[in-house]
C-alpha cells in the first residue's frame, strides 16, 4: 500500500483541475486582483450556502476572529470565553484586541466547550467585576458545538456569541448551519479546510447589516469609499483569486462533504470491535468530519506505529493554550482544565479527506487494530 497522507490535496485537485484553471485564468486575464466581483460573488453564494443575509471575505480565519471581535468593540479590559482546545489562532485574535481569553473545559464527548462551566464562569465573573463580554464556541473537528444551550446562556447574560466554524462548513446544529447561529460567525478556507483555498482566506458571516458593514471597513483600512477612512482597520482582505477558486470549489461542497461522512461510518465500523474511542455524533447535528479523531491511552505508541507503516496520522492539538508558551507568559499558568488536560494525550487524527478510498480506509482500521493487538 502506498503511503496514505492524512490530508491529499493534490487529489482533490486533480477531479476539479478544468474548473480551477479556468477560474485562476479569469482573475489574470482580467488583472482584478484585490476585492472586485470576485470576492463579492463569492460572499453571495457562501452567504446563501450557510444561510445568513451576508458573508464578508477577508485574509484568514484568524482575521475574521479578530476583525469580528472589533466589530463588538471588544477589547482592552474585556474577557472572552473559549475553549483550550483547539488551534492558537482562537486565542490570538483575543489577545491581539487587547482582551484576556476566559479557558474553560470541554465536554469529554464532544471535545467542545461545555455549556455548562461556561454558565459557572459568567457567575463567577459577575461576583467579581463582570468583564466577560463574548463567548467564542469552537465547533471542533466539523462537530458542531452545543449552540441551543449557548445562545440561551449568552441572551441571559447579555453576550456576544461569535462561532469559530473554522473546521465545520456545512456542519449542522438542528436546522441551522453553523455560521448562522451565533451572532457573527468566523471561518478559515485555510487550503486543508473542507472548503480551502490555495492559500490563506477566511470570511465573516452573519446577519446584522451594521456588524458585517463594520467588518467591511476593518478589512479594507477603516474605509468604505477610495482614500475616505472612517475609523482605523487594517489590511485583512481576501484576494480575488482566493475567491474564484473558492467559488469553482463550493459547488462540490456538499459531495464531499458526503463522501467523508461516508468514511466516518466505515471508520466506526471496523473500529467498532477495536479499544479505541470513535467520534461522537448526536442524531440532531451534522458532523462534517474535518479530522477524524479516535482515542487511546498508547497515542504517543500508536503514531509512530501508524506513521512506521506509511500512515500519515496526526495530533490535533497536543498542547492545549493554557499550557502554550505564550500563554503561560500572560498569567494561565493558574488554569486547570481537567478533561482537556486528559484528552489531549490520547487523540490521534486518522487520514480524512473526500477523495479516500474504501482500501485505504480498511487498510488504516487494520494497522490500528494490529497496533492494538
Amino acid at each position: 500500500m502506498p503511503r496514505i497522507p492524512l490530508v491529499d490535496l493534490k487529489a482533490q485537485y486533480s477531479t476539479i483541475k478544468s474548473e480551477i484553471d479556468s477560474a485562476i485564468q479569469r482573475v489574470l486575464d482580467s488583472t482584478s486582483f484585490i476585492l472586485g466581483s470576485e470576492v463579492e460573488n463569492f460572499e453571495r453564494s457562501f452567504a446563501e450556502y450557510i444561510g445568513t443575509k451576508g458573508a464578508v471575505g477577508v485574509a484568514s480565519g484568524t482575521a475574521a476572529l479578530q476583525l469580528a471581535l472589533e466589530a463588538f468593540g471588544i477589547g482592552r479590559g474585556d474577557k472572552v470565553i473559549t475553549t483550550a482546545h483547539t488551534f492558537f489562532a482562537t486565542a490570538e485574535a483575543i489577545f491581539r484586541t487587547g482582551a484576556e481569553p476566559v479557558f474553560v473545559d470541554i465536554e469529554e464527548r464532544s471535545y467542545n466547550i461545555d455549556p455548562n462551566l461556561v454558565e459557572e464562569s459568567l457567575k463567577t465573573d459577575r461576583r467579581r467585576d463582570g468583564r466577560i463580554r463574548a463567548v467564542i464556541p469552537v465547533h471542533l473537528y466539523g462537530r458542531p458545538a452545543a449552540m441551543d444551550a449557548i445562545m440561551d446562556i449568552a441572551a441571559r447574560y447579555d453576550l456576544r456569541v461569535i462561532e469559530d466554524a473554522a473546521q465545520a462548513h456545512g456542519a449542522e446544529d438542528g436546522n441551522k448551519r453553523c455560521g448562522a447561529i451565533g451572532h457573527l460567525a468566523c471561518f478559515s478556507f485555510f487550503p486543508g479546510k473542507n472548503l480551502g483555498a490555495y492559500g490563506d482566506g477566511g470570511a465573516v458571516t452573519g446577519n446584522d447589516d451594521s456588524l458585517l458593514q463594520s467588518i467591511r471597513k476593518l478589512r479594507n483600512h477603516g474605509r468604505a469609499k477610495k482614500y475616505e477612512h472612517e475609523i482605523i482597520g487594517f489590511g485583512e482582505r481576501l484576494d480575488a483569486l482566493q475567491a474564484a477558486i473558492l467559488s469553482a470549489k463550493l459547488p462540490h461542497l456538499e459531495n464531499w462533504t458526503e463522501a467523508r461522512r461516508s468514511h466516518a461510518r466505515l471508520y466506526n465500523r471496523l473500529l467498532s470491535n477495536c479499544d479505541v474511542i470513535i467520534p461522537d455524533e448526536p442524531e440532531e447535528s451534522r458532523h462534517v468530519y474535518h479530522l477524524y479523531v479516535i482515542r487511546t491511552r498508547r497515542r504517543d505508541e500508536m503514531l509512530a506505529y501508524l506513521n512506521s507503516v506509511g500512515i500519515g496520522a496526526g495530533i490535533h492539538y497536543p498542547i492545549p493554550l493554557h499550557r502554550q508558551p505564550a500563554c503561560l507568559k500572560l498569567g494561565s499558568s493558574e488554569v486547570h482544565l481537567p478533561v482537556t488536560e486528559k484528552i489531549v494525550n490520547e487523540i490521534i487524527s486518522l487520514p480524512m479527506y473526500p477523495e479516500l478510498t474504501s482500501d485505504r480506509i480498511a487498510y488504516v482500521a487494520k494497522a490500528v487494530e494490529e497496533f492494538i493487538k
